[in-house]
């Protein structure tokens, strides 16, 4: 009889803390089950392996990255779109590193890696980037991005001038970039 509480949407959401906390690469189902007070077999009631669970914060973490760059975009284009895009985007990373790792192995078939395209391309079409145009476009952003994020929070920047600053100038260069991408190649 599976423990009462214990649930697929309870384990995953601890292991996303614990990922957060430990590194994603730290993530183990035994980890996970000392957090929950249970013994490793019966997390098998809920995600039958460590990569399921891997998945299941995939999924998730890639939703949560949509809806927080969706909320911060919505009603906005152009570079205020980009700005609070970034923002955003840094912001959950941040926040989140376990689960932002997550969101970097999404599937194919993650439905929130798909919604968080969705959103990167609405404001790529404020660029009037659709396409392959949109998807090259995109790449370059998630690149910027990502490199940044990474760097900062493994705490790669180590001249002493605000991170802060740098990210606004990135961002700005970013928005430079999409004003003038290349079109028609």
């Amino acid at each position: 009889m599976p423990r009462a509480g214990l649930t697929p949407a309870v384990v995953i959401e601890t292991a996303a803390r614990i990922a957060d906390r430990d590194g994603w690469d730290q993530l183990t189902l035994a980890a996970v089950a000392e957090q929950l007070g249970v013994r490793v077999p019966s997390l098998y009631k809920h995600v039958e392996s460590l990569d399921a669970l891997r998945r299941g914060i995939s999924v998730v973490s890639a939703g949560d990255l949509a809806d927080a760059l969706a909320e911060a975009t919505v009603g906005v284009a152009g570079d205020e779109a980009v700005t609070r895009l970034c923002g955003a985007y840094r912001a959950y990373a941040l926040a989140h590193p376990g689960r932002y790792a997550a969101t970097q192995h999404p599937g194919s078939d993650n439905p929130g890696a798909a919604r968080t395209l969705a959103v990167v391309d609405a404001v790529l079409a404020g660029y009037g980037l659709t396409g392959d145009e949109a998807v090259d476009a995109a790449r370059a952003l998630r690149s910027a991005l990502h490199g940044f994020t990474t760097l900062e929070s493994s705490g790669g920047f180590g001249i002493p001038r605000s991170i802060d600053r740098s990210f606004a100038g990135l961002v700005d260069g970013l928005v430079v970039m999409l004003s003038g991408w290349p079109r028609g190649r």
